[in-house]
């Protein structure tokens, strides 16, 4: 069964006056525009295809004893190895591999981002989704690693001896390869290894299904091997690359087979890899494979030392590569555009799709009566009647032949999840190899073929989105043209097409087979052939296949089907891209409806649809705000709110969930986001919700995943015991590598949790350095804020002579007569408020009920002036203090003169709980529900400041009296 295979990264040359300017990109490099010269037949294309190969003479093989007695000196075996590699390496291919000029790899060549990635787990999705996931991720929080230095002895003395790197099509895997070859050939890099042999998937493919020895294998490849007559066995001394495990088509059985220790003995050629990787042969030999992430669980983590991921253009390298293929200003201008369109930037890291963005716009950007392109379909439309016009005019013949006969073989490939194509494939489609049309003019530009060491041509788009593209332009073309559906399968759907063969009914079956397929293999496909069927890309499609009938249908039934779906859906993936493909269609009527929520700020109060929830979900991932923090209390703060917004979470570095009456429910459906394979969670704030032991318990299960990356976790106030810091120490004992900061502060650990996780924080296998357990006792077990309550009294010294002080110096009463009372000087005499006696600081939590006329309730610096009628005395109009004014009919926030009002409707208790979190900058007030049992709390307000000094409370009273509740 073929394997989903994908074509090799390769770039494309621009012919102008006699010149090509190709933005080379190959691997993990990126190539500014090159002046390359140019034939007259024929538009070349940079591709990664190595030099062709032929068999090495036979020479005697043998294996030196495992003992190390017999010394054997490989060195005129490794210098003739690296003149050979040398001579293969040295020159990148210009053109396909048959007639191709060649560019020095050295001269040309920038590095592209490659960052340290522990998965290497099964990644599901389309490539340009996890690309996308990829891109959101805040800059900084990554290890970028040079491929030169993945197998060098680190500082503690260890090595990785078996390396696994991935990246999407097209990010640049294979040249990374080649670059690391060159340079060790050149003896610049790695010359403790004595012996490197690239050995790619490609060429092992044609192998499959013979039986040679490891050293046969080698002289079968590699030219330059020959004079090997054995190998070395020193640590590190020799290295095998096998490059492309997506394109692997032999089975790697890691579970069962014979362990084979000789390299002179024969075995199937995915024998021989399995036994290199689990070091059953040549244990200590490196070993490096690269693969697109979703063949990468075909070798087992156990068997991997390092993951590393190519992720193509960072943000700098964009914007680098855009001027240096068409100057600073157009390449200004050409960003400004894309900037506008998410998606479009993010396809930016692709640098193939940055060369088709700078083929596209450049032109288009010069001349202001041109429509710019929008969308993603726009884009690729647009590529492909450019390439189509240059060879129009250079042959002067029709391309819509050749662009419909690989518009059948995309579509039949990629049905088939085949990247990667042979001959035979070429010629069921109709496509006549012999004749070399397929290599000339718009051909070179999206097709490329490569000559591997059997002679064996191998085919391929020269990027996955172009062959989705050409995939839906061949099935938009069969249905407008021929009514057929290639969706079509059983009789009973046959007939149903027979009567009604509309573009909804199209579309429909499209979306269909998208959400069926298991990783999402057809989800730019489906993108792709929506927006062809948009008015705006009418006039550009007619150009690319002149003749075709194109009659205008209404998009209307194709997006309310859409919206049913994203409605319906269970996969936020699956409802990213419905979200993408109603933005292809143009229509952004969620988006737009749940921005202007967003906008209004009452979203914590309204009732959302699951659609509109779903709208949310994508805006928030699409937004740069949400990428390096999350706020959940900003959007809905419960249990329910977090599960609507999880992948949310899961896409963003700095999770803060405090305060979010969160419970144990909430840490099951997080400890699934730090054991996932795609989640960066770095920081993550879950103070004040009462998770209680529990729900630290299955928090502690994604702590202990080696998936987890998180490095701080705050768990202050969440009635925590002995039993949930055990918990933790244990997770910790399985993944004591990153865990850096733990607040347990304000729980109740006692003596035993203190002393477990003291000893992981004095141990230094662990890397916990902060760890806050201050503040705790018996008193912090207790549910809600209450666990803060603090015990306050009425200062009678600074009671307004129109009120009166009693109960305990609890409760304060505006009276009408007002009896003669002593001056004081920190007494208020003009406005009637009245401060308490203690300070707060840390974390307090009080209560306040009051009657009749209402209350301002304040909060302030010891400093706020008591004399004079002007704003600097009165509670919340200044600087120095904050206030909340009550009444029946709405509350009043008050800050330094600037005022929020908030309706009390359906709300007023008479009874008002006030937190501070003095350290956090923190002031919130909440309603308290008349129910005394579950005191439930309304939020009303939160202010944030950085507080300077101790607080007090206070007290503003007109016609009413009021109490401070004890609740200690």
């Amino acid at each position: 069964m073929a394997s989903m295979s994908g074509p090799v990264q390769a770039d494309i040359a621009v012919q102008d006056e006699g010149k090509v300017f190709a933005p080379m990109i190959v691997g993990n490099v990126f190539y500014g525009p090159c002046n390359i010269h140019s034939d007259s037949t024929t538009h070349q294309v940079i591709t990664e295809a190595a030099a062709t190969s032929t068999p090495g003479q036979d020479a005697p093989l043998h294996q030196t004893s495992a003992s190390g007695d017999d010394y054997h000196d490989y060195s005129d075996a490794s210098t003739n190895l690296k003149d050979s590699l040398k001579v293969e390496y040295e020159r990148i291919l210009d053109g396909n591999s048959l007639t191709g000029h060649r560019r020095y790899l050295n001269e040309v060549y920038t590095d592209l981002y490659i960052v340290e990635n522990e998965t290497g787990g099964v990644i599901q999705g389309h490539e340009v989704r996890q690309m996308e996931a990829f891109s959101s991720r805040p800059a900084g929080q990554e290890v970028p690693i040079h491929c030169n230095d993945i197998f060098k002895i680190q500082a503690d003395g260890k090595r990785n001896r078996k390396v696994l790197t991935m990246g999407i099509a097209g990010v640049g895997k294979t040249v990374s390869v080649n670059k690391f070859i060159l340079d060790w050939a050149e003896r610049k890099e790695n010359q403790d290894v004595v012996s490197v042999f690239p050995l790619p998937f490609r060429d092992l493919n044609l192998r499959k299904d013979t039986n040679v020895s490891l050293m046969e294998l080698l002289q079968d490849c590699l030219p330059g091997s020959t004079e090997f007559d054995s190998l070395p066995l020193g640590d590190g001394k020799v290295m095998f690359i096998f490059d492309g495990l997506d394109e692997c088509r032999f089975p790697l059985n890691f579970n069962n087979g014979g362990k084979l220790k000789d390299v002179n003995k024969k075995a199937s050629v995915g024998s021989i890899i399995t036994n290199l990787l689990k070091r059953n042969l040549l244990p200590s030999s490196l070993v490096w494979v690269t693969s697109r992430p979703a063949a990468a669980h075909l070798v087992p983590r156990d068997h991997i030392d390092q993951v590393t991921e190519v992720r193509g253009f960072n943000e700098k390298q964009k914007e680098e590569y855009f001027k240096r293929y068409c100057g600073e200003d157009l390449a200004n201008k050409i960003m400004m555009h894309i900037k506008k369109s998410r998606s479009l930037y993010i396809m930016c890291h692709i640098p193939v799709f940055c060369w088709i963005s700078a083929t596209v716009l450049q032109p288009l950007t010069q001349d202001s009566n041109l429509k710019i392109p929008t969308t993603l379909t726009g884009m690729y439309i647009h590529f492909l009647v450019q390439q189509a016009n240059q060879m129009k005019n250079k042959y002067l013949g029709s391309p819509r032949d050749i662009i419909l006969k690989l518009g059948e073989l995309a579509f039949c490939q990629l049905e088939k999840g085949n990247l990667v194509f042979y001959k035979e494939d070429l010629k069921a489609c109709g496509i006549d190899i012999s004749g070399g049309s397929v290599y000339s003019g718009v051909c070179t530009q999206i097709f490329k073929m490569e000559k591997r060491s059997s002679e064996r041509m191998v085919y391929s788009f020269v990027h996955l989105s172009v062959q989705e593209a050409l995939a839906a332009v061949h099935v938009f073309y069969s249905h407008r043209f021929h009514k057929k559906s290639p969706f079509v399968q059983t009789l009973k759907a046959g007939l149903k097409w027979c009567f009604k063969h509309s573009s909804y009914e199209l579309h429909k079956a499209a979306v269909q087979r998208a959400l069926q397929s298991e990783n999402g293999h057809l989800d730019l496909f489906l993108r792709f052939l929506l927006g062809l069927a948009v008015k705006s890309n009418e006039a550009n499609l007619q150009e690319l296949l002149p003749g075709m009938r194109i009659a205008s249908a209404s998009m209307k039934n194709t997006v309310n089907y859409i919206k049913k779906k994203i409605r319906m859906s269970e996969s936020s993936e699956r409802t990213f891209n419905l979200f993408q493909c109603l933005s292809e269609l143009e229509d952004d009527s969620l988006v737009s409806e749940v921005q202007n929520f967003l906008k209004s700020g009452d979203l914590s109060i309204k009732d959302l649809s699951s659609t509109q929830w779903a709208a949310l979900v994508f805006v928030l991932l699409m937004s740069d705000e949400t990428q390096e923090k999350f706020e959940l209390n900003k959007y809905r703060e419960s249990d329910e709110g977090l599960t609507k917004l999880l992948p949310v979470v899961k896409n963003t570095k700095n999770g803060l969930l405090d305060c979010c009456h969160l419970t144990e429910v909430s840490c099951g459906l997080l400890a699934s986001v730090l054991s996932s394979n795609s989640s960066y969670l770095i920081e993550l704030d879950l103070s004040n919700n009462d998770l209680q032991d529990s729900g630290v318990g299955q928090l502690s299960e994604g702590l202990r995943s080696s998936q987890c990356k998180l490095k701080t976790l705050k768990l202050s106030g969440c009635m925590i015991t002995e039993e949930g810091c055990s918990s933790l120490a244990s997770a910790l004992d399985s993944n004591p590598s990153h865990l850096r900061e733990l607040d347990l502060s304000y729980n109740h650990p006692g003596e035993s949790g203190v002393r477990q996780l003291n000893e992981r924080q004095n141990d230094p296998n662990f890397k916990l350095e902060i760890l806050n357990t201050d503040h705790g006792g018996e008193e912090r077990v207790k549910p809600g804020l209450r666990k803060y309550a603090c015990e306050l009294t009425l200062d009678a010294d600074t009671a307004h002579t129109d009120l009166s002080v009693s109960d305990e110096n609890r409760t304060v009463k505006w009276l009408k007569e007002k009896p003669p009372s002593p001056d004081h000087p920190d007494r208020f005499d003009s406005w009637s408020q009245v401060l308490s006696r203690e300070s707060l600081s840390g974390r307090c939590y009080w209560e306040v009920e009051w009657s009749d006329m209402g209350v301002h309730i304040g909060v302030t610096y010891k400093g706020i002036s008591r004399k004079g009628k002007g704003n600097e005395c009165w509670f919340g109009q200044n600087d120095k203090s904050w206030s909340l004014d009550c009444t029946k009919e709405k509350y009043t926030a008050r800050h330094s003169s600037n005022k929020t009002i908030i309706s009390a409707t359906g709300r007023c208790s008479y009874k008002i709980g006030v937190y501070l979190d003095w350290p956090a900058g923190r002031l919130s007030f909440y309603n308290v529900s008349s129910d005394t049992q579950k005191q439930k709390l309304s939020h009303l307000h939160t202010f944030f400041a950085t507080f300077t000094e101790p607080l007090y409370t206070g007290f503003m009273v007109i016609d009413s009296t009021v109490t401070l509740c004890k609740l200690v």
